[in-house]
């Protein structure tokens, strides 16, 4: 059976979440179906709303018995690589949104459906921050599954290798903790290899002691953009660790929400955060390309969840990504070429995050991902309004990674992946082959649903 009989198991489905479930009929299954990005069109056999890991045993338990796979949702920032989900049970981890600090140890413990800000402000008071992503309605588990790249990446690494424990239900409904100690083989693969191993239910990861930190952004406008990538892009690769940035040529609609100075206009900007106390000297250059705008200064750690400014409300959005080697004067040419002046580009934004430093080292303990072997990750993206919009995006973005393709490096940062991908090229063969073993062990039907399939 691949369908739920609303006669016959809705009243048992129901009775596992506490009665909150949407199938196709209920009124309120297309909204319950929704995804963050709005331009997913996610179809499941049904929508259920579990409040702790036992519902979600429950659940899992109940679809294998109805030849049902199921799939995870906190907020669908990613959501696109699940497909259709038809045959698929959708959990909402909303409802398990509790967050505990143990300020000694410096931990936090996050349930599924917890996002970055709710952890920002529990750790705030404690003089602590996570690495979080930069957007505060992120989820954290889908976020630190995948990777996690935020604004101490280059000095503090993957939010992925720094999991302390990972609780989770695997597909036979069993509720495990796994961390170094106990079953390290799937605690390794859980950290980058997504969900492909269990529903998540909780993950614990460390916190650092910052409260104060040098952040903010620059400046330009978009006919500027040749030459501030020239220097940023020479600068990025030379930077010590403590700094993580990121430059984007962005087209920005005359929304009356906007603030004036940046309504309507066509820009080029930087944006990231230095540690220590040398970060205006090591601002220096930068700052002497003269940005019309500069924010940089010390503020309250907490404010970097906000700083890159990312859409909080859902939308119609397609996107594209590519890891990129190196960017010489060809290439950033070629890229001016396509997304700045005169290039008729439908993109609302591309983006170029800074890696090496600690994103580029293998350190010991670490999961599936170890590193990103690029200077930068490309990430391009617009608004789909509709279907023909949404091709001239993404026809647009395949011509910019066309045209980066001979400084481009195999694979992708799978959590900026938004559309489904060979895993396998993000990995290499041995670590690929390690996670398959441990998707065979521990889900042999795959009844998990991941949206980065191994």
């Amino acid at each position: 059976m691949t369908i739920i009989d609303p006669a016959r198991d809705l009243g048992d489905l129901r009775a596992l979440c506490g009665g909150a479930v949407a199938l196709p009929s209920d009124d309120g299954y297309d909204a319950a179906r929704q995804a963050f990005n709005l331009a997913v069109d996610q179809r499941p056999a049904a929508v259920a709303y579990p409040c702790n890991a036992q519902e979600v045993a429950a659940v899992v338990r109940f679809a294998r018995e109805r030849g049902l796979r199921v799939a995870p949702q906190a907020t669908g920032h990613n959501a696109g690589p699940l497909g259709g989900l038809e045959h698929t049970i959708l959990l909402k981890t909303s409802g398990m949104h509790g967050v505990t600090i143990d300020p000694e140890r410096r931990i936090a413990r996050a349930e599924a459906g917890v996002l970055w800000e709710d952890v920002v402000d529990a750790a705030a008071p404690h003089g602590l921050l996570a690495l979080h992503g930069s957007a505060p309605d992120v989820g954290v588990v889908g976020y630190s599954l995948g990777g996690g790249m935020g604004w101490l990446a280059r000095s503090h690494g993957f939010q992925t290798n720094n999991l302390t424990a990972i609780e989770l239900v695997t597909a036979d409904a069993t509720l495990v903790r796994t961390d170094r100690e106990n079953d390290p083989e799937l605690f390794w693969a859980l950290r980058g290899g997504g969900g492909n191993f269990g529903i998540v239910t909780a993950v614990e990861f460390k916190l650092f002691p910052i409260a104060e930190i040098y952040a903010g952004f620059m400046m330009w406008d978009w006919t500027e953009a040749e030459r501030v990538l020239t220097a940023w892009s020479r600068w990025a690769v030379d930077a010590p660790d403590e700094v993580t940035t990121s430059f984007r040529i962005m087209q920005l609609p005359p929304l009356p929400e906007l603030p004036e100075i940046i309504r309507g206009r066509r820009l080029v900007m930087i944006d990231g955060a230095v540690q220590g106390d040398e970060a205006e000297a090591i601002l220096a250059p930068l700052r002497a390309l003269e940005p019309e705008l500069d924010t940089f200064a010390m503020v309250p750690a907490p404010s970097l969840v906000r700083l890159h400014q990312d859409p909080e409300e859902p939308m119609p959005f397609t996107s594209d990504s590519a890891l990129v080697e190196e960017l010489p004067p060809a290439a950033i040419e070629a890229l001016v070429e396509l997304a700045g002046p005169g290039s008729d580009s439908p993109l609302l934004m591309v983006e170029l995050r800074q890696v090496g430093g600690a994103l580029g080292r293998v350190t010991p303990g670490h999961g599936a991902l170890a590193k990103l072997d690029a200077q930068f990750v490309l990430f391009m993206g617009g608004l789909a309004i509709d279907a023909d919009v949404e091709a001239a995006i993404l026809g647009h973005a395949a011509r910019l990674k066309d045209a980066l393709e001979p400084w481009s490096g195999a694979g992708q940062y799978l959590n900026f992946a938004e559309h489904a991908v060979d895993t396998s090229a993000s990995y290499g063969a041995f670590t690929y082959r390690r996670l398959q073993a441990v998707k065979a062990r521990v889900d042999p039907g795959n009844v998990i649903h991941a949206n980065h399939a191994l």
